[in-house]
């Protein structure tokens, strides 16, 4: 038994999870401004493609690894993240989500769930970043899934209950990024009541 790939499986159930209870607070609040120039509908699309993109991938073996870790995805990733695309396709998927967007994403959980559960970790999957071991591309998903459904918890005025499994996960990818790019020192003077970050810090 891989005891690390079955607490992977088990943050990403959980985040999820989370993700499929805080949507279905959203009410008739889906125009409400959420994140940028994201409503509530588009951030919850956008936060649906973080299940969504590991159907599409596992749909799509890769011959060989090409990104070692979690880390080293988000390091690959920075230019796409910050193309205005992004942006768009958020909006895409929001809108992608039909008239029943509460529906919609307990539907996609449901049926994203089960596939991962299913596998053992050590599948090639064909990310936007090359290939990469399937145990090494689920916490990049789990990490989004924790940070937009707080987003989208502070955007509905809910509590911020990150799953604890989950959260462990995302702090420990944050702790990652932070110490290759030489943010150690400021998140760990923060992180103990030190000092605060200034605007717009992000390890990604």
């Amino acid at each position: 038994m891989d005891v690390a790939w079955d607490d992977s499986r088990r943050a990403f159930a959980d985040a999820a999870q989370w993700f499929v209870r805080t949507a279905a607070l959203v009410g008739d609040r889906w125009s409400r401004p959420a994140l940028g120039e994201w409503d509530v509908r588009a951030l919850v699309g956008h936060t649906s493609r973080s299940l969504l993109t590991v159907e599409t991938y596992l749909a799509r073996p890769a011959a060989t690894v090409e990104v070692a870790s979690a880390g080293d995805y988000f390091r690959a990733t920075r230019a796409v993240a910050a193309d205005p695309a992004v942006a768009a396709r958020g909006r895409d998927a929001g809108a992608a989500l039909g008239s029943d967007p509460t529906a919609a994403v307990a539907e996609i959980a449901g049926r994203v769930l089960p596939l991962v559960e299913a596998r053992k970790g050590t599948e090639l999957v064909t990310t936007i970043a090359g290939g990469m071991r399937l145990a090494d591309y689920l916490p990049t998903r789990t990490f989004e899934l924790a940070v937009h459904t707080a987003d989208l918890a502070t955007a509905l005025g809910a509590p911020l209950d990150v799953p604890a499994t989950a959260a462990s996960q995302a702090l420990r990818l944050v702790a990652d990024l932070g110490s290759s790019e030489g943010l150690a020192g400021p998140l760990l003077l923060a992180l103990t009541g030190r000092t605060g970050l200034p605007a717009g810090f992000s390890v990604l």
